[in-house]
Order: structure tokens, then sequence, then C-alpha cells
């Protein structure tokens, strides 16, 4: 499994949840007990904490003890180190397990999910992103083909399946859960005048790299030796952006569609 540093999963999921309307199949205010699997630094085990009855307990499982720390400290909700093809939990714990993002990022999602279904009593819902129908749209004409480019070769280069469909609904039912459901949202993520921090520290790392180089390993077994001279325009589309946002001219669309998947265990 791939490893992501806090500060990649806060840029990455940032404003995922403004709407909770995905959220409506999970049944929240109903849970008792929520495990939320590859929780990472928090964010989604948060959210389900908010949206859940004040009585249910919501607990965070990662197989990253520094990420584990920045839940804890971030979300003051209990959190247990522990891997998602061997949970540190008995059978039938919890009501509902969740993740978020976290079965692209393994290379067999329904050994994972069979893991789920043995400690939930009731349910699985994973929310999952599909990486390859990703759409950019920006005022810098060279970001819009770079992106696509970087996003190609990353595809051809990760070793795991990043861009599912519905492909999450064939490994539920392969691990056994039953009336499995999906269903498609949008993360719109929109950059222009006044821009915040976050949008000022992007634009800084595309003009360093730094962003290119979160998926280093996987551009370089894509494209080779090309690499340093797809870094290098990506580093000239960044500087072009800083110039831009400078003049308060860059705009941005990103539109990133996740499913919400989610069923049942069947009574035994």
């Amino acid at each position: 499994m791939r490893r992501f540093s806090a500060d990649y999963l806060r840029r990455t999921r940032a404003g995922l949840w403004s709407s909770r309307e995905a959220l409506d199949p999970l049944d929240l205010p109903r849970r008792e007990r929520i495990l939320d699997v590859g929780c990472g630094t928090g964010e989604f085990t948060r959210v389900l904490a908010a949206e859940a009855d004040d009585d249910c307990e919501v607990v965070g499982v990662d197989a990253d003890p520094a990420l584990l720390r920045v839940a804890r400290e971030e979300t003051g909700l209990p959190v247990v180190a522990g891997d998602a093809l061997g949970l540190p939990v008995r059978d039938g714990a919890v009501d509902l397990v969740t993740c978020q993002a976290l079965l692209v990022n393994l290379p067999d999602p329904t050994a994972a999910l069979r893991e789920f279904r043995r400690i939930s009593t009731d349910a699985v819902a994973a929310v999952e992103p599909d990486n390859a129908d990703v759409t950019v749209e920006s005022t810098i004409d060279s970001e819009v083909v770079l992106e696509r480019r970087v996003r190609e070769a990353y595809l051809d280069g990760v070793e795991t399946d990043v861009a599912p469909g519905d492909r999450v609904e064939a490994a539920f039912e392969a691990a056994g859960l039953v009336d499995v459901r999906t269903r498609r949202h949008y993360h719109r993520k929109v950059i222009e005048p006044p821009y915040g921090e976050a949008d000022l520290r992007d634009a800084t790392r595309k003009a360093t790299g730094a962003g290119l180089a979160d998926h280093e390993a996987e551009l370089r077994r894509a494209v080779g030796e090309e690499y340093d001279d797809l870094r290098a325009a990506w580093r000239e589309m960044g500087r072009e952006v800083v110039d831009a946002m400078q003049d308060e001219t860059y705009r941005r669309t990103e539109v990133v569609p996740f499913d919400v998947t989610v069923g049942r265990v069947p009574d035994e």
C-alpha cells in the first residue's frame, strides 16, 4: 500500500464534505459504532462523528503511526493502529465500517472488504474517487495539457486500480456483501480571486515541482527518462500560474468524481 503525508491528505480531501448529502446512504444518525479504516489524518472520521448521534462511538484505524498521531491530535477521536487486511477488532464489533480513498490504494480491495464484512454486523461503505474522469479547466492553457498528460501517465504507472468505477460494486459483491448500491457525486474545486493561503501554496508547489514529486515513482514507471522533461515543463507552467495570480487573472476549476458504495452484511 502506498504511503501519503499528512499534508497531501489534507490538500487532496479539502472541502470534500462541504455538502453531506452523499453520506445519506450510510444512515449515520442510527449508528452505534463506526470504524473508519485507513483514516489517515482523520478528516473523514471527524465528519462521521459530526453526522452520527452523540452516543455513537467512532474510531479511526490506520497503519501509519505518524498519520494516527495527527488524527488523534486534530480530531480528539479514538484511533487504533491496524492494517486493512487484518484489523485488530473482534467479529461483529461495529455496525458500520467505512473507508475513504482506501480501496484505490490496495492491491486486493476484495480482501479488505471481506475483513470489513467480518467485523460489521450491518453495513460497509466506501468512498472512492474515479481518477480517470477528473476534468480540469484553467486560464493557463499549458496547465490543462500538462494535467491531462500527468494524469494519463500516473494511471499507467500506478500499481493499483485508482479509477475503479463500477468495479468497486463488483468487489463488494465478491466479498459477500448484499444489496450493494452506488451513487456518483462530484467534488468541484475552484481557485479564483481572492486567493486563499492554500491556493498560494498549491501554486508554489507547481512552480517548484513539489506537486509532481508526490507521484514521482508512478510517473517514472510510466514515462522513464522523460520524467525530468515533464517536471521542467510542470515547473514552467507553475511559474505562469504564480505570475497570473499576482495579476489576479488566474482561475482554475477541477471536478473529481467520487462514488459512494454501500453494501449490507447478509444475515447468517
